[in-house]
C-alpha cells in the first residue's frame, strides 16, 4: 500500500504565522510537531517509509526535505499549484511505474486525527475495498451544523469489509449555508468530506482519462519525461497548460466509478482557522480556558488563544474571545469569531506589494 501526503496549501487562514514561504502544515500548532510530521506518524501505522511519497510546491521542497526527507520514499515538487487533481495525478504516475494495482492513500498533510489504531483499520479496510477498483473515501459524522465543509450524502449500505459497514456515495455537495447544513444534521446520511480518498493507480488515471481529458493528456507528456534531462522542462510547461481543479470537482462529481464512504469512527478536524485549533486544543486550556502557545502572560480574562513567535512577551488583562498571533513582522489580534476571515489579510497585503508606487 502506498500514501500521498498533499502538502501544497497556503494556509491563508492561520495568517500571521502562516505565511507563502512556511504555511500551516509546515508549523507547530497542534503539538510539539510540526502538522506534516504528524502526518507521517499516521501514514507510518499502515505503511512503510519506501512507500510514502509527499507532493509539495517547489518552494516548499527544500523544507520538506530537512523535516522528513530521509523517512519517505520520494519528494515530487510541483512547479506552481494547481489543486489537488493535478498533484494527485503526479503521484499516481510515478507510483504506477513500480504497482499500479496497489492502494493508494491520498492525505492532506495539515489536518489532525486522534486515534491512530482506529484510524489504522479504517484505512486497511478501505485498501481492501479500493483493491476491486472502486474509489474509497472517508466520512466523519457530523457534530453540528459545519458550513465550512463539504458533505457527502449517502444512500443504502453497500456491504461490510473486515467488520466495518461502508456506505454508496450518493453525491459530494459544496459547503452549506447554516440552514441547509442543519437539515443535513437532522436529515441523517450526510458525513463531512475528509479529503482522505483512496484507490488505485490504474483506477483514478483512468478516471482522470474519463472526466478530465486536458489533464490525462498532460500527465501523458509528463510521465514520457520521467528520468530523462528535460523533465523539469516539461513539467514546468504542462503545468502552465494543464486546469487548476479538485479532485472532488473535477473527478468525484462526474465519474460513474463505484464510489464507497466509510464512516470514521476517530475524532477528525481540518483545523481550518484559529477558532478550530482552540477548539481541539482544549486539553491544553488554563483554568480560565485561556490557550497559550508561546510566552504569554494573562489576567482577568477568559476564553483567549495566544499564540508567540516573536521571542517577545504577550500580556493580555480584562479581555475574553479572543485571538492574539504575534510574529516577529506582524501582530493580529481579533475576536475568535472571526477568524475564518483572516484570509482576506494576506490578499490585501499582496494587493498592496502588487501596486505600482
Amino acid at each position: 500500500m502506498y500514501a500521498v501526503i498533499i502538502a501544497g496549501g497556503s494556509g491563508t487562514r492561520f495568517w500571521p504565522a502562516s505565511r507563502e514561504h512556511l504555511p500551516k502544515q509546515f508549523l507547530k500548532i497542534t503539538s510539539d510537531r510540526t502538522m506534516i510530521e504528524e502526518t507521517l506518524d499516521r501514514v507510518r501505522t499502515f505503511t512503510s517509509a519506501d512507500k510514502v511519497l509527499a507532493v509539495v510546491g517547489k518552494i516548499h521542497e527544500e523544507v520538506t526535505k530537512k523535516l522528513i526527507g530521509s523517512s519517505v520514499g520520494a519528494i515530487l515538487a510541483e512547479p506552481f499549484g494547481r489543486n489537488t487533481a493535478a498533484c494527485i495525478g503526479l503521484a499516481a504516475l510515478k507510483i504506477k511505474q513500480a504497482a499500479i494495482d496497489d492502494p493508494i492513500v491520498i492525505l492532506p498533510a495539515d489536518h489532525y486525527i486522534s486515534d491512530l489504531e482506529q484510524f489504522r483499520e479504517t484505512i486497511l479496510t478501505a485498501a481492501e475495498i479500493a483493491r476491486t477498483g472502486a474509489i474509497v473515501t472517508l466520512g466523519i459524522t457530523p457534530s453540528r451544523p459545519e458550513t465550512g465543509y463539504g458533505y457527502i450524502q449517502t444512500s443504502a449500505p453497500a456491504g461490510e469489509m473486515l467488520g466495518r459497514r461502508y456506505l454508496d456515495v450518493e453525491r459530494f455537495v459544496e459547503k452549506p449555508d447554516y440552514r441547509t447544513a442543519v437539515n443535513y444534521l437532522n436529515q441523517g446520511g450526510y458525513y463531512w468530506n475528509s479529503g482522505i480518498f483512496i484507490f488505485t493507480a490504474r483506477a483514478i488515471l483512468e478516471e482522470f482519462e474519463r472526466c478530465l481529458p486536458d489533464l490525462s493528456s498532460g500527465l501523458h507528456e509528463i510521465e514520457a519525461a520521467f528520468d530523462s534531462q528535460d523533465y523539469e522542462k516539461v513539467l514546468e510547461s504542462v503545468y502552465q497548460r494543464i486546469p487548476s481543479i479538485s479532485i472532488d470537482y473535477g473527478v468525484m462529481e462526474k465519474t460513474t466509478r463505484s464510489i464507497f464512504v466509510i464512516p470514521a469512527d476517530f475524532a477528525w478536524s481540518d483545523v481550518g482557522s484559529w477558532q478550530a485549533l482552540y477548539e481541539l486544543r482544549s486539553p491544553d486550556y488554563d483554568e480560565n480556558d485561556n490557550l497559550l502557545l508561546g510566552e504569554a502572560m494573562i489576567s482577568e480574562s477568559r476564553g483567549n488563544l495566544v499564540y508567540s513567535a516573536s521571542g517577545r512577551k504577550v500580556a493580555l488583562l480584562g479581555v475574553e474571545g479572543l485571538f492574539v498571533v504575534d510574529t516577529p513582522d506582524a501582530l493580529l489580534v481579533a475576536d475568535l469569531d472571526h477568524s475564518q476571515d483572516v484570509k482576506r489579510f494576506p490578499e490585501i497585503l499582496k494587493g498592496i506589494a502588487q501596486t505600482p508606487k
